[in-house]
């Protein structure tokens, strides 16, 4: 399998394993979910693990990739405010916590990117 071919399947597999830690272990993303969205944080933090398992689904299958792969790239941007969120609400833990979070930013741009080349690579696939 050739490395175009893996990445949209691994890609799938970040987000399902996202998707899934989200129904897991709830209350950790419950906390980074900003305060000025309606409903619960506990409603957004399912609502993005199930967005993350579709997306997943989506890639994996051919017909459906490029469009998920344009979804995931929007995820991807959509999400950034709760990382955001964590970094700042982290800012006063011990320093590998405080890395760790403030770290996650800039990795939203290869992320998008890498959802763009999905798409991209996707093009004229059925």
């Amino acid at each position: 399998m050739s490395r175009s071919e893996r990445s949209p399947l691994l890609l799938a597999g970040l987000l399902a394993a996202a998707g899934v830690a989200h129904f897991a272990a709830p209350r950790s993303f419950d906390a980074t979910i900003p305060r000025g969205l309606p409903g619960t944080p506990r409603t957004w933090t399912y609502a993005s693990g199930a967005a993350e398992l579709a997306l997943a689904a989506g890639l994996a299958a051919p017909r459906t990739r490029k469009a998920a792969a344009l979804a995931t790239a929007a995820f991807f941007v959509g999400v950034f405010p709760a990382n955001v969120k964590m970094a700042a609400d982290w800012r006063h833990r011990p320093t590998p916590q405080k890395a760790a979070a403030f770290g996650r930013l800039p990795l939203q741009v290869p992320l998008v990117l890498w959802a763009r080349g999905v798409a991209r690579n996707a093009e004229g696939r059925s």
